[in-house]
């Protein structure tokens, strides 16, 4: 009896022992921090903020994609953040306009986005060299929300396609959105 707790023991021991020494193995690699990272470089109530990567043998050929890949998940954001407010718009506002404005609103947000964002600022860009020589860029932007409104704002009032009862509406959303970005 006593031979059969000791080889018990022992078994138990080194069976605990290599599930140890194999579970502290990644099987997906080794976690890798890029620049950039961590909730400075995320949006928040008064920004959108976005990061991107580059790379290539060509220096600035690495900074346009980072730049590019940056811009692309911004517009990806706005678009998103639009689609929801609109939709908790329709839902707590009654009028016969409403439908149309969002519609119409939804439709400019898209526009201005895949056209141009407004005052976008480079917060951070880091390039880096590899062995192969290389250069890998990452690049940090954000945009301020109420000044996006507001530039949001006044495409609306240029566009002589909205019908004045819609712009009312698209105009009392952006001011609410603006208070909001504000207030924090």
């Amino acid at each position: 009896m006593r031979f059969f707790t000791t080889s018990f023991f022992v078994s138990l021991t080194m069976s605990l022992t290599i599930l140890c020494v194999s579970g502290c193995s990644n099987p997906l690699g080794m976690t890798v921090k890029e620049p950039f990272a961590g909730s400075k470089y995320e949006s928040n109530n008064r920004y959108y903020r976005s990061t991107g990567k580059g790379a290539s043998k060509m220096d600035n050929i690495a900074q346009s994609q980072a730049e590019l890949r940056a811009r692309q998940q911004l517009a990806q954001q706005v678009q998103t953040y639009f689609e929801v407010v609109t939709d908790d718009y329709q839902r707590s506002t009654t009028g016969d306009y409403v439908d149309d404005a969002m519609n119409r609103f939804e439709t400019l947000a898209r526009e201005i986005t895949s056209a141009k964002l407004a005052d976008i600022r480079i917060i951070g860009s880091e390039k880096y060299l590899t062995d192969d020589g290389s250069t890998t860029c990452y690049v940090a932007m954000e945009i301020k929300k109420s000044a996006m409104y507001r530039y949001f704002k006044k495409q609306a009032k240029m566009d002589s396609k909205i019908p004045k009862r819609e712009l009312q509406e698209i105009e009392a959303l952006l001011n609410q959105l603006i208070e909001e970005a504000e207030a924090e």
